[in-house]
């Protein structure tokens, strides 16, 4: 009995030794580093116009940066290059473009560049897209254009790609290319591609009928545009760095110089007015 008493008191002072002790310590979870997406800029340019943006955006982010290359060149001659262009268009007969260097597998973000021909993008990115699966892919569209086709080329670029993410693009005409670094850099950081402060705009207020002043500034700002022969109906503007940015709606007259060319129908035109300077048209949406 005496044995059985030891024996418990011995088992009780282990028990008690063993849970003052020093706990074992519990291993730390390391935290997670956050990956830096891997970014492409991939560009077609046949004037260099949107060529100087894909290098001002991958100066911007450091990125990888390759051309879109046609096996046979556009001449360079404007009416030979409007007639190729609409013919391999019409036609889906889009031409032969060059290997790519770059294997867009290993990328998480692909800035894609055009300049927009008839509404969308120049027919060696069709090409391109024909040739690639961008599932899973992160897509930015930027281009360069006359009067307009960012919203109708993203909407060809999404039929493309149903299974990439397209993001919002950038646009620029080409009349306005000295305003593009500075519109990247903003464009960048609102879309969260780089860090810094940004103006965050706000949103337009409902339209109303365009006043005199406001349709002198509409004039003013399409009047030298060859392209385009409107009449504002509707405006609302808004504040913008150093200015006001207008948002018109406007619709298409019928030209005496074109008799055969149908009016093209109700359209948006962006307007902006720094300081002093002339009023400028920045885009159209038909």
């Amino acid at each position: 009995m005496k044995t059985l008493k030891l024996t418990l008191v011995l088992a009780t002072v282990t028990l008690a030794a063993v849970s003052c002790g020093p706990k074992p310590e519990t291993p730390k979870e390391e935290p997670q580093k956050e990956t830096t997406p891997k970014m492409l800029v991939l560009y077609y340019s046949q004037t260099s116009n949107t060529k100087g943006v894909a290098q001002e955006i991958a100066m911007k982010l450091g990125a990888d940066i390759e051309e879109i290359v046609p096996v046979e060149l556009y001449d360079g001659d404007f009416q030979a290059t409007i007639e190729r262009g609409k013919k391999e268009l019409d036609e889906a007969a889009y031409p032969e473009i060059q290997p790519l260097k770059a294997d867009v597998a290993n990328y998480d973000v692909i800035f894609l560049g055009y300049p927009i021909w008839f509404g969308t993008y120049a027919p060696p990115v069709f090409t391109w897209l024909d040739q690639v699966d961008l599932s899973g892919k992160k897509v930015v569209p930027f281009c360069t254009f006359g009067s307009g086709g960012l919203e109708s080329s993203i909407k060809d670029l999404d039929k493309a790609e149903p299974n990439a993410e397209i993001l919002p693009g950038y646009g620029v005409r080409a009349a306005r290319l000295e305003a593009m670094p500075k519109e990247i850099d903003q464009f960048l950081k609102a879309n969260g591609f780089l860090e810094g402060e940004y103006t965050k705009l706000e949103e337009f207020p409902e339209q109303h009928p365009v006043s005199e002043e406001e349709t002198a500034i509409f004039d003013a700002a399409v009047g030298d545009y060859p392209m385009m022969h409107a009449q504002a109906k509707t405006v609302a503007s808004r504040n913008i760095p150093e200015g006001t940015e207008y948002m018109f709606t406007a619709v298409d007259l019928p030209r005496e110089d074109m008799p055969n060319m149908p009016p093209a129908g109700e359209m948006t035109v962006y307007v902006s007015v720094v300081g002093e300077e002339t009023p400028v048209f920045t885009r159209v949406i038909r």
